[in-house]
């Protein structure tokens, strides 16, 4: 008989993620999961969204990291609060580590959560958080076979943004077989090109988060009236 000691470990973590998306949801604010390897540039992406957004929405940053609180301090430096989280060697978050982190926020006064997840191209595929989206960060240097060797965090991604675009001549990066893999795995993610050093190409990413945000916020004001 074969035994399946992480299903109930699993099964445990969906249960308090469910309970952490009603929190969202009856909060009327946005969760977005990023995932990358280190090094991809989550950070600098996350400072670069919210420059982008921060006129519009009250933005709130989550940190994963293994050790260390490097990563919140650079966020809070932006004015921005940010709520950290070590892991002590755990490769992923979960949805019991998101619910005490976000219980030290004014989840009323937000209407956008950023988290970001460890490092990891593997384990922060299996764990549902609560959030509304999950996107992964690749980043030039990595190489356009990454797809191929981490499928699953492509097939999960609601979208694929490509950091350190600018870099793309420089590294032996094929764009036209990443752009094609990418599809094949996941035909309805939107790839978006970024530099988010330079600010270039967040724009459009930034457009489409502020579109989920919005489409959101739209189901959770028709589902109040439907009830009213």
């Amino acid at each position: 008989m074969k035994i399946d000691i992480r299903r109930p470990i699993l099964d445990h973590n969906e249960r308090i993620a469910a309970e952490n998306r009603q929190a969202f949801d009856e909060s009327d604010v946005f969760v977005l999961d990023l995932m990358a390897s280190p090094g991809a540039g989550k950070t600098s992406t996350i400072l670069a969204t919210i420059s982008a957004l921060r006129d519009r929405y009250s933005i709130a940053v989550i940190e994963g990291d293994i050790a260390s609180s490097v990563d919140a301090e650079k966020i809070a430096e932006h004015g921005i609060p940010a709520v950290q989280i070590n892991t002590g060697g755990a490769c992923h978050l979960e949805a019991d580590m998101i619910r005490r982190a976000s219980a030290s926020l004014d989840l009323e006064e937000l209407d956008l959560i950023i988290v970001e997840n460890v490092g990891n191209l593997v384990c922060p595929t299996e764990f549902y958080l609560g959030e509304h989206a999950k996107v992964m960060i690749l980043s030039v240097p990595e190489g356009h076979d990454k797809p191929y060797k981490y499928p699953g965090i492509f097939q999960i991604a609601e979208a694929v943004i490509l950091n350190k675009y600018d870099t793309i001549d420089v590294f032996d990066f094929n764009e036209d077989e990443f752009r094609s893999v990418v599809s094949s795995l996941n035909p309805k993610a939107p790839l978006f090109p970024i530099s988010a050093t330079k600010g270039d190409g967040v724009g459009a990413w930034a457009q489409w988060l502020a579109s989920r945000i919005e489409g959101a916020k739209d189901i959770r004001r028709a589902q109040a009236e439907n009830r009213s």
